[in-house]
């Protein structure tokens, strides 16, 4: 049934592939031959891209110096998923959905242009729900706060983070299935990420964490992970025009995987792929993207012994 499903995201995508191609190239092409196009002037994002500004020193800043993880199930942000998962032991399959809000929020930066250091808040909740229930049960939610350093110069960016997270099963969750191992799940790491950006197209990074603090307290601390981001060049397609002027969308394609101690170091895949919208002259962005995950469930105290493997369709918020 998951592959099925699978095969039917896949065609969809190539449908979308499709009409974007009929599109007209946006962001690569000179002002003077943007047909009716008012000039607009570009803002700056550090995540995304570079520049040779001035320095500044600033409390509150709107962007940071490391692009924040697209395909990482664990990265603060704003989305919502629906999910086909298969519990990989042979168990029923089931409906999924997965909402997350979180942001990394800056506190101070000092920069060269894009070059340069700073420091933040994190904070995210990220909470199941199981679709096939009349009142989509709520499973687990996880609570995460912390404190990310991120550094940037040129190509090269990294991250440095501090952070707590507990994990809550539903009550319904556990109305509904008496006889589960209920566990309290806290835990604080410390993990860091090294990132590399080849020509804007292509992102790759790795680091790893380690947890100095867990319960309970047999858990295995140490974890690596790394992946990569690939983008294709931006486009602006006619559909859009005149509704939506200004507008323009890339083609995104992510990797992010993971292998932990606890885990017998075995890999936990997370691929996404689709496409990302964007106003010019803002750096808010809305993507809509097909999922894949096979692994140990990234969730809650899931995570400690349940293995799925699970497809999905939802929409991200970056800001």
């Amino acid at each position: 049934m998951g592959r099925e499903m699978l095969l039917k995201l896949c065609r969809v995508g190539i449908v979308c592939v499709a009409v974007l191609v009929a599109g007209q190239s946006y962001a690569d092409e000179p002002e003077s031959q943007k047909p009716d196009e008012k000039k607009v002037e570009p803002v700056l994002d550090c995540r995304y891209n570079g520049t040779d500004a001035g320095e500044t020193s600033e409390a509150f800043p709107s962007d940071d110096v490391f692009r924040p993880l697209m395909a990482d199930p664990k990265q603060p942000q704003f989305f919502a998923i629906w999910q086909h998962a298969r519990p990989r032991n042979g168990g029923k399959a089931y409906n999924l959905g997965s909402v997350a809000i979180g942001e990394n929020f800056g506190i101070y930066t000092k920069r060269q242009g894009c070059d340069g250091w700073q420091v933040g808040l994190l904070t995210g909740i990220f909470a199941q729900f199981d679709l096939d229930t009349s009142n989509a049960a709520l499973l687990n939610t996880d609570f995460n706060v912390g404190i990310p350093i991120s550094w940037r110069s040129g190509s090269w960016s990294a991250r440095l983070r501090y952070y707590h997270q507990s994990s809550h099963i539903g009550d319904e969750f556990l109305i509904s299935n008496p006889g589960f191992n209920r566990v309290t799940l806290s835990i604080e790491e410390v993990d860091a990420i090294v990132s590399y950006d080849y020509r804007r197209w292509l992102r790759l990074y790795g680091g790893g964490g380690y947890l100095v603090h867990r319960e309970p307290s047999n858990l295995d601390a140490g974890r690596i992970q790394w992946g990569f981001e690939a983008r294709a060049p931006a486009m602006r397609t006619q559909m859009l025009v005149p509704f939506l002027d200004r507008l323009i969308v890339t083609p995104v394609l992510s990797a992010d995987f993971k292998s932990m101690d606890q885990h017998s170091w075995l890999i936990d895949t997370n691929v996404m792929g689709g496409f990302e919208w964007a106003r010019t002259g803002s750096r808010r962005r809305f993507r809509i993207m097909a999922t894949y995950f096979y692994g140990h469930n990234p969730y809650g105290q899931f995570y400690i012994n349940q293995k799925i493997e699970s497809i999905g369709m939802g929409a991200y918020f970056i800001f």
